[in-house]
């Protein structure tokens, strides 16, 4: 009886994880297409009570995971083992192996949704409690995602220490922060019945503090 029951359980494990395969490039298209529609199917989807929500996509943590483990693979590809698994200073320390690397890079990402829907949560009159912070958050993951992608990859061509790396790097960094800020401001602007030049404005402060928090976690590892 236990080994049918585990063979159901790894059936549809598999199953679960290929499927990733088909509908991480769907979502990833999805995403860069038309970012408010997929934050709003973030919404929709939670909202409908569904007992298994997203059909069609990968749900949103999944999809910032996906990202993660991605821009980590093309970063291996291209540049090899990276510095911080071999680096045993300060927080780098508990950098051991790949695995550590990704669930690290992972909650640095993470604290974006984070800390926009909590700030968009606080800025609503709402009570901040785990049904207010969900909704944004997975909404907030989706909109995370691309730019993580985006991130990382500029990381990675910093690595490469070619002529036209660095350049290309800040193009494409500097492309990722106007189209997260540009998303956020309508975002922000539909959630809290403003402007989305007064969504800039909110749009604008949860980006620092995003960045704060990136920027001090960054200290933390390479200290």
């Amino acid at each position: 009886m236990h080994f049918f029951l585990f063979m159901k359980s790894l059936n549809e494990l598999l199953y679960e994880i290929m499927s990733w395969l088909v509908f991480y490039p769907i979502t990833l298209w999805r995403t860069l297409r038309h970012p408010m529609d997929m934050m709003d199917y973030a919404d929709a989807q939670l909202a409908s009570g569904v007992a298994t929500p997203y059909g069609d996509a990968l749900s949103p943590p999944i999809f910032l995971l996906l990202t993660v483990v991605l821009a980590h693979a093309i970063e291996l590809a291209l540049v090899g083992q990276s510095q911080l698994v071999a680096d045993t200073k300060g927080l780098a320390g508990i950098v051991s192996d790949d695995t550590s690397l990704i669930v690290l890079r992972l909650l640095a990402f993470a604290s974006f949704p984070v800390i926009v829907a909590t700030y968009l949560v606080r800025r609503s009159g709402a009570v901040l409690n785990r049904d207010t912070l969900e909704q944004p958050f997975h909404a907030q993951c989706f909109a995370t995602a691309p730019f993580a992608l985006a991130f990382s990859l500029a990381a990675t061509l910093v690595q490469l220490r070619q002529p036209w790396a660095a350049l290309a790097a800040l193009i494409l960094l500097l492309a990722a922060t106007v189209g997260w800020l540009a998303i956020q401001s309508r975002w922000f602007g539909k959630r809290l019945a403003i402007s989305t030049s007064r969504g800039f404005f909110h749009a604008l402060i949860a980006y620092f503090q995003c960045l704060a928090v990136l920027i001090g976690l960054s200290w933390l590892v390479a200290s």
